[in-house]
């Protein structure tokens, strides 16, 4: 089925809006002229009520339908911040903001709720209350946990939530999404290895750090390839390494590695987490070195309750032809904070095509204008389906 018509009529007011957005790029909690941006077009739009400040820097907009007998309340959740990346696309609304660029398309998100919130309350084709969720600090500030903190289910009363999140080299109009675990938990750690440093000439009397590490680099990987089920999804990444000397003849006395461990069920993330810290531990021992490993949770797996995951296919499937919406996409191993919305209320996480264009977090990534009117139509059907008016 074809897209909202009035939506379709929509598409070039709110492409101006992500390319606003697109110039002006914010980091994680600082995100104050977006979320200035964003509560100033809800309020054109005619809210019945507007809440900033939730999670820091969110906004909540909270649209009734024309009857709310119902007495129901969906969310529909779009990110606002943007990466530390410096922009290459040489387009003409490329970032202002030295250093920093929307390479995950916050902004298409951002400006696709935003189309759908003005929609929605300008038709007011429901039975219930849609509340329209703009979130600060997903790319690993946990904006989500933050604004669940602070009381944002409770405090509108939502009783399901949704999210969307655009996905290069998925054709424009397609929609692909998975019920279960869908995206990864992301924790990560630091291990720091007290050795004893000397002269290159002399090995015999060091403890030599970087042979440590070395070894211990390789032995992680075992968390994988020896300590877990083939078919249960971990990764174990150690992605820097970094000794406290430079010079070409000493031999320092510390090293240090940085790393992430990913996973797709909460057993295989706390069996990976212990066995790096005790892999950590005696491979040091055994060349006499001491290691000290700092644990850094991150996102936990982001799960798709199934019953909502149908109901979010049969509703693309409504802007989309059923050949276009992928009930069984690959599960993905990067991390998403609207795990924290998911542990509180049921709902679905889909993804929207974004052609052919740069990967998420490349400097030559743009979100793709095109996608715009099946995103923005698909929250409006989502809505004016699941709180039908009698």
């Amino acid at each position: 089925m074809p897209i909202i018509s009035r939506i379709h009529e929509l598409h070039p007011e709110i492409t101006a809006w992500r390319r606003e957005l697109h110039q002006h790029p914010e980091l994680l909690f600082e995100t104050h002229r977006t979320s200035a941006f964003v509560a100033e077009k809800l309020k054109a739009f005619g809210c019945d009520e507007i809440k900033t400040g939730l999670g820091r820097t969110g906004v909540v907009g909270v649209i009734h339908g024309r009857q709310t007998t119902s007495g129901r309340v969906i969310g529909l959740r779009a990110d606002m911040d943007a990466l530390p990346i410096v922009e290459s696309t040489d387009l003409p609304y490329a970032s202002q903001n030295e250093g920093l660029m929307h390479a995950c398309g916050h902004d298409g998100h951002t400006a696709m709720l935003l189309g759908a919130a003005k929609y929605l309350a300008e038709t007011r084709n429901f039975d219930g209350t849609a509340v329209v969720i703009f979130q600060p600090a997903e790319e690993g500030g946990g904006g989500g946990r933050e604004m669940c903190e602070d009381g944002l289910m409770t405090m509108f009363g939502i009783e399901k939530v949704y999210g969307m999140h655009n996905m290069p080299d998925m054709p424009i109009g397609a929609f692909g999404i998975r019920p279960g675990p869908f995206f990864a938990s992301t924790d990560q750690f630091i291990i720091d290895i007290e050795g004893r440093g000397g002269h290159a000439a002399k090995p015999h009397e060091t403890v030599d750090p970087t042979v440590v590490a070395s070894h211990l680099t390789l032995a992680l990987q075992s968390i994988v390839s020896r300590g877990v089920d083939p078919m249960s999804p971990l990764v174990v990444s150690v992605t820097s390494f970094h000794t406290s000397g430079d010079a070409f003849n000493v031999i320092p006395a510390s090293v240090q590695l940085k790393g992430t461990v990913r996973s797709m069920d909460a057993e295989s993330r706390e069996f990976a987490r212990r066995r790096l810290q005790e892999i950590a531990t005696h491979t040091a021992a055994t060349f006499g070195a001491v290691a000290k490993v700092t644990d850094i949770p991150g996102y936990p797996v982001m799960v798709n309750d199934a019953a909502e995951t149908d109901f979010a296919v049969s509703v693309a499937q409504t802007v989309a032809s059923a050949a276009q919406v992928d009930p069984a996409a690959a599960a993905i191993m990067g991390g998403e904070d609207f795990a924290y919305m998911l542990e509180e209320r049921p709902g679905a996480y889909i993804l929207v095509g974004n052609g052919d264009s740069a990967m998420l977090h490349h400097p030559a990534y743009d979100f793709n204008d095109e996608a715009i009117p099946h995103g923005s139509s698909y929250w409006a059907q989502l809505i004016e389906t699941s709180l039908p008016l009698s």
